[in-house]
């Protein structure tokens, strides 16, 4: 516990952590049948091409969705570039900028314009009352994103593209395991689908896997993430290189094993920041809605500075010292990076929601890796960092300037 503003690592104090804590450090499983099954893999040499790693990972991603087709991925933005492919969009697409970049990137590597949608002020999620305005004679769909594993308004944007005729496809990078009125995420829209990198709650490695209840769809999918082989030596279709291979498939087989674990020590990490963040002024703790099933991947904080008398990046640069990568959710919005600020440089102005939002979120550090004993601390850290807010950035401005004209006197010398 820090007692005194000296003893904040950003004023040369220790850092609170010897190790760094990441968000999203990967969670492992039972390393034992991980081996097992790179054993077999290295027996039988059948390393990727659709072995039967693949194969049984895909039945169990589809029986625990309760889906009926599961078609896994080399990783989450080349199954996105295909669902979009495959779905047959082109144009313009409207999608959240308040996202990660391969959704955007997704649309615009196949030369589709992405269209950027503001969010909910209460969801965070893209915004149904927002979306008709936005639909031109080009438009052919939407890209709803679930976010942080709290479902978007899947209702609402049905609605949406039942009445205006467009496809509508989800981006449910964040949501494994999530349901959404007590149907699991998965089986929405005409498709959706995961990320399984090495950051999220069950990873495969690197990986990802379009979900979907549409047979012709899946049968189209199959063949593209497969250079349109139909069958040995028969192309039949255009088709790039997504496959998995097997050694992520063991990786994520030996995931699934231990997902209700992982989900437990979320669950459990969850409960103990929610009761630590109460009363501390300016901190706000995003919640569930725990009537669903949840994976309670994120622990995602918005601060208002107003109040906490310190910003968000200022919090953040200070926790950074201490050796805790917290992480400013989805900074600074796809809108503001390239090429899109060049493509539409005054987006942000039908944009209120999504630009107050980029300056205020931060993720802090959960999964297996994180202990009781590490939320108490960085949650002691925090509550000590806004209880002296105004005597801290006091100190770092000075400590800037310090730093300016330090640098100043050596340029000139």
């Amino acid at each position: 516990m820090k007692k005194s503003l000296s003893e904040l690592a950003i004023f040369g104090g220790t850092p609170a952590f010897s190790e760094t804590l990441h968000i999203g450090r990967p969670n492992i499983g039972n390393r034992q049948h991980l081996f097992d099954r790179i054993n077999s893999i290295l027996d039988t040499r059948w390393l990727t091409n659709y072995g039967p790693f693949v194969e049984e990972f895909e039945q169990q991603i589809a029986e625990n969705l309760g889906a009926k087709h599961c078609i896994a991925m080399c990783n989450g933005t080349i199954a996105l570039e295909i669902a979009i492919r495959a779905a047959g969009l082109s144009g313009e697409v409207i999608v959240p900028s308040f996202t990660f970049i391969a959704t955007a990137h997704s649309l615009q590597w196949q030369e589709i314009t992405p269209v950027f949608c503001d969010i909910d002020a209460e969801t965070f999620t893209i915004d149904p009352s927002k979306i008709e305005a936005l639909i031109t004679p080009r438009t052919t769909g939407i890209i709803g994103v679930h976010l942080w594993g709290r479902p978007c308004d899947i209702d609402g944007l049905t609605d949406i593209a039942v009445k205006n005729n467009l496809t509508l496809l989800f981006d449910a990078s964040h949501a494994f395991e999530c349901s959404y009125h007590g149907k699991m995420i998965g089986n929405f829209g005409t498709a959706e689908v995961f990320s399984f990198h090495a950051t999220k709650f069950l990873n495969s490695f690197e990986g990802g896997a379009v979900v979907t209840n549409d047979d012709e769809l899946a049968k189209k999918i199959r063949l593209m993430k497969n250079f349109g082989f139909a069958g040995y030596d028969n192309v039949i279709y255009i088709g790039t290189n997504g496959k998995m291979t097997e050694i992520c498939a063991a990786m994520g087989l030996t995931s699934l094993e231990s997902v209700n674990d992982f989900i437990a020590v979320n669950r459990f990490n969850y409960y103990k920041y929610k009761e630590q963040f109460k009363g501390i002024k300016g901190v706000d703790l995003l919640t569930y809605d725990e009537s669903e099933k949840l994976n309670f991947q994120y622990i995602t904080l918005l601060i208002d500075e107003t109040v906490s008398r310190i910003t968000r990046d200022e919090l953040c640069q200070i926790l950074k010292a201490e050796n805790i990568l917290a992480r400013r959710y989805f900074y600074p919005g796809c809108h503001r990076m390239e090429p899109y600020r060049s493509y539409f440089p005054h987006a942000g102005l039908l944009l209120p929601q999504t630009e107050k939002l980029v300056d205020q979120v931060l993720s802090l550090p959960t999964g297996t890796s994180v202990k009781e004993a590490d939320v108490d601390k960085i949650c002691d850290l925090i509550r000590f960092i806004i209880a002296h807010g105004p005597a801290i950035r006091k100190k770092m401005h000075n400590k800037r300037q310090g730093n300016t004209i330090l640098a100043c006197s050596q340029t000139l010398t």
